[in-house]
């Protein structure tokens, strides 16, 4: 058997399809999207993912490079190449970032993420879980549930865990209505489901860690990963029960047009200081940063200074390393960039 090259991370590198199966079943939205055959709960596809799954088998939910390294190996052998010096000196050898494609073939249970300061105290981690949504397809009437729309009590919400009322329990989440081209930020902490036939990108900080409010009906072990190996009353302990303001809800809100020039974030400004993710399009010029490429529209063109022009088509995904340069996009289509935080936009946290 002949090994494949191993070569420099200093270009864009497609990235092959890499589904991940999770405990919702899949629409088939995500296989027809990437051009690749998925099974039935194959609902996520992790990209530049150095991150594992959650009680998974060792090493599950890697990505891998097209010569077979995973992409964490390839950070670890040369970090300033993949991520760039200014950002080795904030995080480390941390990418900062995790992106996600996720296709709700049924509506997601009703969860939160821990912020950082609860992870770090109850799962020696120094990343949270802040996440961001963006639409690429929606059914008419899709919608999307975030924030408890009253104070919610503790006693109250530990009843409505345990005797598992998910439809009280949606119920009290503010109802989102969205369709392709919307984002919501998604602060840890947040409640929130994503409604059935949805395809989007999800774009967050790089762990696993998710707390079940509702698993009945679900293909998932509540007790050892629904609820981060901790016990039920220390689990709750990372959702946040006080009432979200509706401007609060709106100021979460932020949109991808299309349309619109290309070159600006399609995120909150409040998603600054987790990560970025920007619109891209013909004519613009990429600063050198790592960072995923998705074409959303139709095909676009990458073409760094001094190597290879390489095309996206529709629904693929590239990986650009910091020394990929500066970066010109030309093509028909438009796409979004997603990038983790500006080192200097960055908030301090234990660990760092």
């Amino acid at each position: 058997m002949t090994a494949v090259e191993v070569a420099p991370l200093d270009g864009p590198v497609p990235l092959p399809p890499h589904f991940v199966e999770r405990f919702y079943r899949a629409s088939g939205r995500l296989s027809a999207f990437r051009g690749a055959p998925g099974g039935s709960y194959d609902s996520e596809e992790w990209i530049a993912s150095t991150t594992t799954v959650f009680g998974g088998a060792p090493g599950e939910g890697l990505s891998s490079l097209p010569d077979g390294r995973t992409l964490a190996a390839a950070i670890e052998a040369d970090p300033d190449a993949a991520l760039g010096p200014d950002h080795v000196a904030r995080f480390g050898r941390s990418s900062e970032l995790l992106l996600k494609i996720l296709d709700s073939g049924q509506r997601l249970p009703v969860h939160a993420h821990p912020d950082r300061e609860f992870a770090h105290a109850h799962l020696g981690s120094v990343h949270g879980k802040t996440e961001a949504w963006i639409v690429l397809e929606a059914p008419p009437g899709a919608v999307v549930h975030v924030g408890f729309r009253r104070p919610v009590e503790r006693a109250e919400l530990m009843a409505l865990v345990t005797a598992q009322d998910a439809s009280r329990l949606v119920d009290l989440l503010h109802r989102l209505p969205v369709q392709p081209g919307d984002s919501v930020l998604v602060p840890a902490g947040l409640p929130h489901a994503i409604g059935e036939g949805i395809l989007l990108a999800e774009l967050q900080e790089p762990s696993d860690f998710s707390m079940m409010l509702e698993w009945e009906g679900y293909a998932l072990d509540a007790a050892a990963t629904g609820r981060l190996g901790l016990a039920l009353d220390d689990a709750v302990g990372c959702v946040t029960t006080s009432g979200l303001p509706w401007d609060v809800v709106e100021a979460l809100r932020g949109r991808f047009d299309p349309e619109a020039p290309t070159g600006g974030s399609v995120l909150s400004v409040l998603a600054d200081p987790y990560f970025r993710a920007e619109s891209v399009g013909a004519g613009d010029r990429l600063e050198p940063g790592f960072s995923v490429v998705l074409a959303v529209t139709g095909p676009i063109r990458l073409m760094p200074a001094g190597a290879e022009a390489v095309e996206i088509p529709l629904g693929q995904t590239v990986l650009l390393p910091y020394a990929a340069g500066t970066v010109e996009v030309s093509g028909a289509g438009r796409g979004l960039r997603f990038r983790p935080p500006s080192p200097e936009a960055s908030i301090l946290y234990p660990g760092f």
